[in-house]
């Protein structure tokens, strides 16, 4: 019977935290699926209004990780949960090089063609959407490939614009923002995003309370106490959540250090940053599964 040395506990310490990690990484990013539920007290949303929101956030499909069959599983489970509305906040393109291939577009579109609202669903793009077409192979195009991927879905794209929809005969509005970091690092000058909060408000003439969403979550300091919700992704709550230390983005990117998974308030308004669904850089997620995210607003607590 051998001694247990300190070398031979380091050495297995050492494994067994490569494998957990391994195993976690393996099995937060292509198998696990959790629903996040919220019920934000919105000072600027009434309380006697109830809206039931699915959002789907940062698909970023490929193989493994991101199937069509997995993201068929995906619109099942919102779904599942009967929403009023359904949104999705873009970053449908997988561009890191971890895959075994990439799902095309007319799949992942057919998939979430089966979306179901009554109010209907509705997208915005992500930055992936455009620094890469819809099968990243192929030359970019400004987001045209993904346009015509949803557009073939039937799911309306808001850049910078407001759709007011009817709720229990009650208005309020949908804001979609163009995306914040739209021209890629590579070949930006100067401004890189298409985002125009003021356009995307233009035509909103009444008092109904006004939901923005918006791929990333920079935008929320600007946005006005007018709009009541905003709904951001991109971040993928850090993708790698460590206890105690939290997630290791908030140290490497100060931009991305305020605003990484949950709710946020400042003054009347509120966020919501979704932990997303896929994964970029690489196929990892640590104590961050991939969620949809179901918010109830109006009413009583969530369930």
């Amino acid at each position: 019977m051998g001694y247990l040395t300190r070398r031979r506990f380091l050495l297995g310490a050492g494994a067994a935290t490569l494998a957990f990690g391994g195993y976690m990484s393996a099995y937060e990013s292509g198998y696990a699926l959790a629903l996040t539920r919220y019920a934000p007290s919105a000072p600027g949303w009434p309380e006697d209004l109830d809206l039931k929101i699915a959002v789907i956030a940062d698909i970023h499909a490929c193989h493994p990780w991101m199937s069509e069959g997995r993201i068929g599983a995906i619109v099942d489970l919102a779904n599942a949960h009967k929403p009023d509305l359904t949104v999705l906040l873009g970053d449908f393109v997988c561009t890191h090089p971890f895959v075994s291939g990439y799902v095309a577009p007319g799949a992942w579109a057919e998939q979430l063609a089966r979306l179901e609202a009554p109010l209907g669903v509705y997208s915005v793009l992500g930055n992936h959407d455009w620094w890469s077409a819809a099968v990243p192979t192929d030359p970019p195009d400004n987001s045209r490939s993904v346009r015509r991927a949803l557009e073939a879905a039937e799911i309306p794209v808001l850049e910078n614009q407001s759709m007011r929809l009817i709720q229990r005969g009650r208005p309020f509005w949908l804001i979609g923002l163009g995306d914040q970091l739209a021209r890629s690092p590579a070949y930006s000058r100067g401004r890189r995003g298409v985002d125009d909060l003021g356009a995307a408000m233009r035509d909103i003439q009444d008092e109904a309370p006004a939901i923005l969403l918006a791929h990333e979550p920079y935008i929320f300091p600007a946005v006005p106490d007018r709009i009541a919700l905003t709904l951001a992704g991109h971040l993928h709550g850090g993708q790698i959540n460590l206890p105690v230390l939290g997630a290791p983005i908030q140290y490497i990117k100060r931009r991305s250090s305020r605003f990484i998974y949950g709710e946020y308030a400042l003054r009347d308004r509120r966020m919501i940053v979704s932990g997303g669904l896929g994964t970029s850089y690489a196929p990892v997620r640590v104590f961050r599964p991939p969620e949809v995210v179901m918010v109830e607003l109006g009413g009583g607590p969530a369930a």
